[in-house]
């Protein structure tokens, strides 16, 4: 079994767009209508084998916008992806030491839905 996609509550499918692939550089994979009121939207973090979807007119939407917590995004420098997401206009707060050679940094979408960047210092070059 493999986790392959994530669902995001969201209320501007439109404006979650151009957060997750302009400000994230996630690749949009599909963004399709199937049916009258129906919406598909489907993007990747560069390198991820796991998407994030959201979309309109399915109960797998429904959910209230903002009420993910805690996605992370793995990254194998934290400092350079923290500086490249501040540049691309995302809020991203300040550096957290967790212990064990791990770090992080925590930002929320347009909606409130919480993402952290976590780098662990054993995930490095060919291990990452």
């Amino acid at each position: 079994m493999r986790l392959e996609l994530i669902p995001l509550p969201v209320s501007d499918v439109d404006r979650a767009i151009g957060f997750y692939a302009d400000q994230l550089g996630f690749t949009l994979n599909h963004d399709v209508q199937p049916s009258e009121g129906v919406r598909v939207v489907q993007l990747t973090p560069q390198g991820s084998g796991c998407s994030v979807g959201f979309g309109t007119g399915l109960d797998v939407y429904a959910g209230e916008p903002g009420s993910v917590r805690g996605l992370h995004l793995v990254v194998e420098d934290l400092t350079e992806a923290r500086t490249e997401l501040l540049r691309r206009g995302v809020e991203v707060g300040e550096i957290h030491d967790f212990g064990g050679g791990v770090r992080g940094a925590s930002f929320s979408d347009p909606d409130g839905n919480s993402i952290e960047l976590q780098e662990m210092a054993w995930r490095k070059g060919a291990t990452f």
